[in-house]
Formats: C-alpha cells, structure tokens, sequence
C-alpha cells in the first residue's frame, strides 16, 4: 500500500508543473506593471534568501545535536523535513509573485480570467506544501521501517515553519501598518498608491507572509498529523494501519487535482472559490470510503474517523466566513460602529473576535469525543485520524489563502500602473473575497492545529506511559498555568515585533514625504530602503520567540518532569487555540469593515468612518497575520519538541 502514496504524489509534482507552465503563458502587461512586478519579486527573494540563512545556521545546530544524541536516521529526518519545507515555502512563493502581474493583466479582460490565474498559483503552493509532505514520509517509512524516528522531519518542517511564519508575519505587517499610518490615515492617499515609499516592502509582505508563511505552515500541521498517527498505530500494535494516513492524505491530493477544474464562473469571486471547495471535499468523501471499504485492512470505522475531520475542517471554515466576511452581520456591525469614532470600531472588532472562538472550539471538542468513541479503547488513534482527514484539506486550505496573497498583489499593481477604475474594481473584488479567504484558510490552520496537537498530545501519553493527569498533582497544576502563560509571552512579542518594524517604516516614509515632492509624483520614492528595513526588522525579531517555543517545553520536563509537562502542553494548547482564533477573526474582520466602508457604505472612502476603520485594521494586523497563525505553530513545535525527549524526561526523572 505505501507505493500508492508515492505514486499519487509523483503525480501530483506534475500536475503542480502543469500549472506553472500555464500560468507562465499568461500575459504580463505593459512596461509599467512588470517593472513594479519586478520590484516585488526581488523584494521577497531578496527576503526569503537571508531568512532561509539565518534558519540554516539553526538547523545545522540541531542536525549536529540529533546526530549526537539520537543518531545518523534522527538526524537525517530532521534535515530532510527542514528542507522539503523550505523548498515547498520557495516554490510556492516564486509562483506567486510571477503570477501576481498575469492576474493584473487577466483582470482587464474580467473577473474569472483573473480569478482562474491566482487560484492557479495558490494550486501550486497547496500541492507543492502535500507532495512533499507524502513524498518525504513514505519515503522514510519505507527505509526506516519505523514510524518513531519520522518525528524527527516534523520536527524539521515546524522549525523552518515558525521562523517562516513569523518573520514573514513581522515582515509584511510592520510595512502594512507603516504604510497605511502615513499614506492612508496622514496624507490622504489610497491604498497602494505609487506615491507612497513603503508600497512595495507592503506587496512583498503579501507573498513572503500569507504564501511562504502560510505553506510552511500547514505543511508542518499535515506532516505531525500524518506521523503521529503512525507512531499511534505502531504504538498500539495495529501495523496494518500505519499506512492509512498516508492513504487519506493521498486522497487530499487526487480530490484538489480534480477540483481545480470545478472553479466557478460566478460573479462573486468567494461562490466561485466555494464550488471548488466542496467540488474537492466531495470527491475526497467518495474515493476515501471506497478505499476503506474495499480494503480488507481497513475497515470503514477509519472512513469514519476520517470523514469527522472533515466535516469539523468544513464547520470551522462556515464558521470563519460568518465572522469574518463583509456580507454578514459581524463585519457590517463593526462598520456601522466606525461611524462613532475608532474606539467603537476597536471594541466591536475585538468582541466579535471574542465571539468567534466558540464554534471552533466545541467543534474540535466534538470531533474529538467522536473519533474517539469510533476506536474505543484504541481512541488515540481515532482523534489522530480525523486529525489528518482534516489536514487531508491543507491542500485547498492553501490554495485559498494564497490566492488571496496572489490577488492583494494584483490589486496593488493594478493601482500603481493606474490601470482604471474598472480594473481596479475587479481586483477589488478578488482582493476582498481573497481577505475571506485568507481568513477561512488561517481558520483551517489552527482548526487542524487543535486537532494536530491531540494527536500528538496522544502520541506523547502513548511513549511516557502516563495513564492518569491529576488536577490535585501539583506538578500538573502547575505544568498548566506556566503552558498557559506561554502563548501570551509569544504574542506579545509578536506584536512588539510588528510595532517596532512599523515604527521604523513610519519614521521613514515621513522622512521621504518631507524631503521629496512625493504627493506631486515628481519624484521618485526609495522603494529599496523600506524593504531593507522590514527585512533586517524581520530576521533580528523572529529569533527570541522562536527560540522560546523550543526551549519552554524542555525546561519544563526536566525540571517538574513528564507530568508537568502534560499539564503544561493542555494549558499551552488551550490559550493557543483561543488566542489564536480570537487574533485571526478580530483582524480579518477589522480589514474586511474597512473594506465594506470602501464599497460606499456609511460614507465610503475618506469618511470619518473609513478613518476609524483604517486604524482599526492597522490594529488587527498584526493580529491575524502575525501573532494568531503563529501560535498554532508555537503549540504543535512544543508538542513536537516534548514527543522527541520524552524517555530523556522519563529517565532523568527516575534517576
């Protein structure tokens, strides 16, 4: 059975050229918009390229640790798992910003022409992010033989993943904030307008953040899933199971491939994305119970399991859409509120936001009693399932919110090259069913998230032994309340980043404003300077957190031992998660009331409401496009971390 994974994700490299090819045949437009599509393109590669340096210098760290304390397999994993990551974050993003100019140019032409061509780059990073992913572990499940060891390229994509995450979140949020503090809110000028110094660093955040960021993401979600099903399975005795995740994740693949070919051609871009989402879904249903069924090993309890995942992932993205999109009350509400003034739109957004953690939450506490029960007394395994029949969406997931990355950068070209209003109003379109989107798929991320870390929640109980974590135990009790606390440190730091990166680019396209006749377009701005100052903000802010996500958990087992540390991954996930969700859906929904005001609503753009607004966007940024996606790493590396040295805690502590 595990050729048919490698197989199916040979196939899906392909399909993945494919789309290349066809985007690279789309026009690029007039000389103009490939000159601006240029500037973005060497502002993100110049960023990946010293991003990737400074995570090399860490993961040679740990491939000569592993090396020495596991050995030559552990340590191998590790590098592979760090690289396939890396390579699926630079395929992707390079995709991007090529197909960012041809979705400017398709958008004279109409809505669907655009549409087609990012959803088409967003395809290539989703199956680049879940060939890999199936690629790297049946690969090393076939000359390991054991799925213990494969814990170790988990490790390696969720190192690379939070420095990706992270960085790129400070990145593309400290040039967000900067840009529109001093063009929109001081000067008076739209959105992406030329005139402004720091619009390029802004349409380089989109693609290093929501598309290098977001791949390097979920590609570490759906890796742990995968693996720590395995080592659940083998745990528990069942080795003819091993192999199922990797079945259903195969399955993920074959059903984005085949519903890639079910975008709509509705006016409204979100239907459009829509009809390919539950196109996929569906398919995947179908060829997932046909699978189990006919398949004497299986058996369709595993379907089940599966299916649950699913449709908790389908819940969680109705939910998210609610919450966040324009066309719902919670975002009009937080519109209508801006017209009191600022302090209203933060209060509203930060309730709604609030509001939002809810469904999640007792989604994934559904689904877990559910996939649960279905392999009683074997329930683990059950969680873990439907923990990858979730992620067996990463594909589309990613898709999603990469398109919108795709269409923000469209916009932004579209504007500077002064393209018209009906073109703008076009990618207006794909820009606020892409902000959905961006949405729906950081919804995804810490709904699978949830789901990941219970497996590997799981995993940990099954290699420590632990039966029983007693509320009385103070070593437990405590082990929750410093987990608890660790994902605040993380965001605060986040977004202290994101404040100093955004400090230093107001600082200085005020300087550029007063020193150049910028607002009269007779001079040109330093578009290089900004992008160098988001860059070296970025690197030097990213190390502590990150830092700080390893290191927490192995202080914890060592010094209060295995227990302890138990306590402290239920307290870290349970904060993570709420805090993930309520920074997420508070700042989509912020960015999309914004938007909805700028469709002429409560006074449209210029208003004292679309003021009140912008602010309030500028406050949600860093919220959902720094701090909340990069929690959900935080807790699945130190589930991770605590999984790898679990019988190091277990010894020490028996000495």
């Amino acid at each position: 059975m595990l050729l048919y994974p490698f197989i199916i994700s040979l196939l899906g490299f392909a399909f993945a050229i494919y789309l290349i090819k066809v985007i690279l045949s789309k026009e690029t437009g007039n000389k103009r918009m490939i000159e601006i599509s240029n500037a973005i393109k060497e502002g993100a590669l110049a960023y990946l390229s010293r991003q990737y340096k400074t995570i090399f210098i860490f993961v040679v760290i740990f491939v000569i640790l592993f090396f020495l304390i596991f050995g030559l397999e552990q340590s191998v994993s590790f590098l592979l798992g760090s690289i396939f990551s890396a390579a699926a974050g630079y395929i992707g993003m390079n995709v991007a910003i090529r197909a960012n100019v041809r979705t400017s140019q398709a958008a004279r032409k109409g809505i669907y022409d655009a549409l087609r061509i990012a959803f088409d780059g967003g395809n290539v990073m989703g199956l680049s992010v879940m060939c890999f992913g199936v690629f790297g572990i049946s690969v090393l499940y076939f000359v390991l033989g054991e799925p213990s060891a494969i814990i170790f390229f988990s490790f390696g994509a969720s190192l690379v993943a939070l420095f990706a995450r992270l960085g790129g979140g400070i990145y593309t949020k400290g040039a967000d904030v900067g840009a529109d503090l001093v063009g929109k809110v001081e000067k008076g000028i739209p959105e992406d307008d030329p005139r402004n110094p720091a619009v390029i660093a802004d349409n380089v955040g989109d693609n290093v953040g929501d598309v290098a960021g977001m791949g390097a993401d979920l590609f570490e979600s759906f890796c742990a899933s995968i693996i720590a099903a395995m080592i659940i399975a083998s745990a528990i005795g069942k080795s003819e199971w091993i192999v199922y995740p990797l079945i259903v994740s195969s399955v993920g693949i074959v059903s984005m491939i085949i519903g890639r070919f079910f975008l709509g051609r509705e006016k409204d871009p979100q239907k459009a994305l829509n009809n390919s989402v539950f196109s996929s879904v569906l398919i995947g249903i179908v060829v997932l119970f046909l699978v189990s069924y006919f398949v004497e090993d299986f058996g369709v309890n595993l379907f089940f399991a599966s299916l649950v995942g699913v449709l908790a992932m389908i819940g969680i993205t109705i939910s998210t859409q609610y919450y966040t999109s324009y066309s719902y009350s919670p975002t009009r509400e937080i519109s209508k509120a801006s017209t009191s003034g600022t302090s209203m739109n933060i209060l509203s957004g930060f309730s709604n936001g609030l509001f939002s953690t809810a469904i999640p939450i007792l989604i994934v506490v559904a689904a877990t009693i559910i996939s649960y029960k279905l392999f009683e007394p074997n329930g683990t395994f059950g969680v873990a399932i439907a923990a990858v029949g979730m992620l067996s969406l990463a594909g589309i997931a990613i898709a999603i919110d990469s398109c919108g990355a795709i269409s923000d950068n469209a916009g932004g070209i579209t504007e500077m090259s002064k393209l018209g209003k009906e073109v703008r109003e076009v990618t207006d379109k794909l820009d606020a069913a892409g902000n959905t989107s961006a949405a729906i798929g950081k919804g995804a991320a810490i709904g699978s998230a949830a789901l990941t870390v219970l497996a590997l929640y799981s995993a940990f109980f099954e290699v420590t032994k632990i039966k029983i974590v007693s509320l009385t135990n103070v070593y437990v009790l405590s082990g929750i309340f410093i987990g608890g606390i660790i994902p605040l440190i993380f965001s605060a730091s986040a977004i202290k980043s994101v404040s100093v990166a955004a400090s230093s680019i107001v600082n200085e396209v005020r300087r550029q404003f007063k020193e150049k006749n910028l607002l009269k377009g007779k001079e040109k701005p330093d578009y290089a300077k900004c992008v160098d100052i988001c860059t070296r903000t970025a690197i030097r802010e990213m190390v502590v957190p990150s830092v700080l996500a390893v290191f927490a958990p192995l202080a914890v087992g060592f010094i209060l031992g295995p227990e302890a540390l138990a306590g402290f991954l239920g307290g870290a996930t349970l904060s993570g998660l709420l805090f993930a969700i309520l920074f997420a859906n508070s700042g989509a929904s912020w960015d999309n009331a914004k938007k909805y005001i700028e469709l002429g609503n409560f006074g449209g753009k210029g208003s004292e409401a679309h003021k009140s607004a912008v602010v309030g966007d500028t406050v949600g940024d860093p919220f959902k496009d720094t701090a909340g996606p990069s929690i959900n790493i935080l807790i699945k590396i130190m589930s991770t971390v605590s999984l790898l040295f679990a019988s190091f805690f277990l010894a020490y502590h028996l000495l």
